[in-house]
């Protein structure tokens, strides 16, 4: 941008560039423009050379800092090309726009183009507060809205940041959009509008442009439309607000390096504990089940030498050693005197702050800034002040830490005794974080971070910093919003972790469309909050999960299925049901069902004739297995189709009411032990244990066989009670 113009404007009290000020923007871009002429009045018209522009009409357009868009109110006109008729409709306009202030008049070159779907294109960017500069790219014109909205999301619009963009990320994102068949051919034979190389350029050229001047001179710039003009790409607009002069000073920088004191500390002590089962004796309590010694874990409680075999001393300042770990369960209104504390006297590295009521209110945000004042000045410190988790917390399980301050009592939430898996969730919520980790309770997480409001550490500073941590193979985040720019980092972090192999799951919650509020652009409009989150956190690899039933069921699959390579996307479908064999290809979205091979299908058909089903079912894919076959041939025919290198993965369906399967607890009425050796649970979790390939259960049946689909989980085998969750789970899996 020309800083002289922006200047110019922001010394003029507008917000916004005049429109031929945008439009030279672009120029110094490389991004065509027509040809134009600024007048400051109506009387400016008899002194232009209207030769200088071709054809026989011009485009008229108002200009005022006050009115942004301009179809709306009447300010743009096709007139003949004569001095009369552009002097006669320019009067006209004046008059009818008086109550605005008119700066003048733009004269632009008539440019035609069709009134077909996609010669109208948007080309916008803005400034987000939590990913940066993004740019938007889409249809165009007066259904913007309409259209874009209209498709799955990234089939609309295409959303970018400039980070690191080039031409191939670019075209990735253009590839799915709905409107590429028009643009690039394809369409019922349609020829392509303009060269994709031609296109990718501009969308270059722009997004470099844009990241040198976006947040420090503009906030937001939309070329609407980019129209279509015998093969090139033409802006007949620019809408371009200037970003603020003042914004608000950055925090210090943290000392990120003492997070590992918070996740794996050597020395803890707790505030708000008594004899009450009150969420501080929670803590104390889980911290010793954890294994964590009583020795290093001080609880502040005056007049008490002991409590729960822990040492107590009476306030911070008797702490005998700088502690890493420090839990706050007192409440709210006593936490920023605690914090001034912990810092003036420098006891600890790194402090959990459970109580709510802190950033979520107005009335808490002079505590907020009382407690920040304290952090900040900290931080000038040779010490560096310590780190904070929270508020609003349920706090942290950490496993390699040997300790749980989330306050849920043991019989509430029982330990989990398996193994640890290579997973950690990281949530905003600690209700959903407690919740999943009962839910998933088999899964027995690495990590459980409770994060709150994020008023000091953040959900980009935790993906960071594991990321590190090569125990950690599958990341699941549920994020509510995050703090400025800390979707960027978050984003960098996340691109380093799929770069090594392992998996991120992204829940982005709050899914209005904030950023419609903020401006009257379309660029906003169809780029809100969500959409972007989404759009980049899928560009990076993210699997951007689509409900909290999805977050679950993906958690649980990316978990239990790494190491299983899925090679491909051809699939195997079995199950002793006709309906699921229907229910699963009817949802395989990006999978398919491949034919058996020869050699295989000769196995099947030995396996059909050994378990009586010849005659009764052929071998295709899906393969229904009728409620006749029991669990021995299931394990046996499960295994044949799993050995043909023609299928990648498989769904297998468990419809566990036949008498044929052993899927009942003891009880009475029958002679079933689903933990049998020889039962189904038992054969299903050695057989995925020894499979290579990727696979599912999908076990459709009543509370009654809660402990069957128990069993499979305990045998670590991804289990899901319904067929469009278990198949979708596996699809969302695959990239292909």
């Amino acid at each position: 941008m020309s800083l002289e113009a922006a200047s110019r404007a922001r010394a003029a009290g507008r917000r916004v560039l005049f429109e031929h000020e945008g439009l030279d923007l672009l120029e110094t871009w490389g991004i065509e423009t027509p040809k134009r002429a600024f007048i400051e009045g109506v009387e400016g018209i008899s002194s232009l050379d209207l030769g200088a522009f071709e054809g026989d009409r011009v485009v008229l357009k108002v200009v005022s800092a006050e009115i942004l868009h301009k179809s709306d109110l009447g300010g743009v006109k096709i007139v003949p090309k004569t001095t009369a008729a552009l002097a006669s409709a320019a009067a006209e306009m004046a008059e009818r726009l008086a109550d605005y202030p008119i700066a003048g008049f733009l004269i632009m070159a008539f440019i035609p183009f069709s009134a077909a779907l996609g010669h109208e294109l948007l080309l916008g960017a803005r400034q987000t507060p939590d990913f940066g500069p993004v740019i938007t790219f889409g249809i165009g014109g007066i259904y913007t809205e309409l259209l874009s909205g209209s498709f799955k999301p990234g089939r609309g619009v295409a959303i970018l940041s400039p980070d690191g963009l080039d031409e191939a990320r670019i075209e990735a994102a253009l590839r799915p959009l709905a409107l590429a068949p028009l643009l690039f051919g394809g369409l019922r034979g349609q020829a392509a509008r303009i060269d994709p190389a031609a296109l990718r350029a501009t969308l270059l050229r722009f997004a470099q442009g844009i990241a040198a001047l976006i947040p420090e001179d503009i906030a937001e710039l939309e070329i609407n439309p980019l129209v279509l003009h015998e093969g090139r790409l033409i802006a007949l607009d620019a809408l371009c607000t200037l970003s603020p002069t003042a914004r608000p000073a950055a925090p210090p920088p943290r000392p990120l390096h003492k997070l590992d004191r918070l996740l794996k500390p050597q020395s803890v002590a707790v505030i708000g504990v008594s004899d009450k089962p009150t969420p501080g004796h929670i803590i104390v309590k889980n911290l010793l089940r954890e294994g964590f010694d009583p020795a290093r874990l001080y609880i502040i409680k005056p007049d008490r030498a002991e409590m729960l075999g822990c040492p107590c001393v009476p306030d911070v300042a008797a702490l005998p050693q700088r502690v890493d770990l420090f839990v706050v369960t007192v409440d709210a209104a006593q936490t920023p005197a605690l914090i001034e504390d912990l810092i003036q006297h420098e006891k600890a590295e790194s402090i959990i702050v459970i109580p709510g009521g802190l950033g979520e209110t107005a009335a808490s945000q002079p505590l907020v800034a009382r407690m920040n004042q304290a952090l900040w000045a900290s931080r000038a410190t040779p010490w560096e002040g310590p780190l904070i988790n929270g508020g609003n917390c349920l706090g942290v399980r950490s496993k390699p830490g040997r300790y749980d301050t989330m306050f849920i009592p043991s019989y509430k939430l029982p330990p989990t005794d398996t193994h640890t898996t290579p997973l950690a969730l990281i949530s905003q919520s600690g209700a959903l974080a407690v919740s999943r980790a009962s839910k998933l309770a088999h899964l027995n997480p690495r990590y459980i971070l409770s994060i709150g409001n994020q008023l000091d550490l953040t959900a980009g500073d935790y993906l960071a910093h594991l990321a590190q941590d090569p125990e950690v193979e599958v990341f699941a985040c549920y994020v509510e919003g995050f703090k400025p720019d800390d979707g960027r980092r978050w984003l960098e972090a996340a691109r380093r972790i799929i770069a090594s192999g392992r998996e991120v799951i992204l829940y982005r919650a709050g899914r209005t469309a904030a950023g419609q509020q903020a401006t009257a652009s379309h660029t906003a409009s169809v780029a809100g909050d969500y959409a972007v989150a989404r759009a980049l956190a899928e560009a990076a690899g993210v699997i951007v999960a689509e409900s909290l039933s999805e977050f679950e069921d993906l958690t649980r699959a990316l978990t239990l299925l790494r190491g299983k390579p899925q090679r491909g996307r051809r699939v195997a479908a079995i199950s002793n049901a006709g309906f699921e064999c229907v229910g699963i290809a009817d949802n395989l979205s990006a999978l398919t069902l491949a034919p058996f091979s020869p050699e295989t299908t000769a196995t099947l058909e030995a396996l059909f004739e050994r378990y009586r089903l010849k005659g009764i079912v052929e071998v295709h894919n899906p393969l229904d297995l009728t409620p006749m076959l029991g669990d021995e041939g299931y394990e046996a025919i499960i295994q044949a189709a799993l050995a043909d290198p023609q299928i990648d993965a498989a769904v297998v369906g468990v419809v566990p009411l036949t008498p044929a399967l052993n899927s009942l607890a003891p009880g009475a009425g029958h002679h079933e032990d689903l933990r049998h050796p020889s039962a189904i649970a038992a054969r299903l979790g050695r057989l995925f244990a020894a499979s290579s390939k990727p696979w599912v259960v999908v076990l459709d049946g009543g509370a009654l066989y809660d402990p069957l689909c128990a069993a499979l989980d305990e045998a670590g085998v991804p289990t899901f009670r319904s067929v469009d969750r278990a198949t979708r789970a596996l699809d969302r899996r695959w990239r292909g």
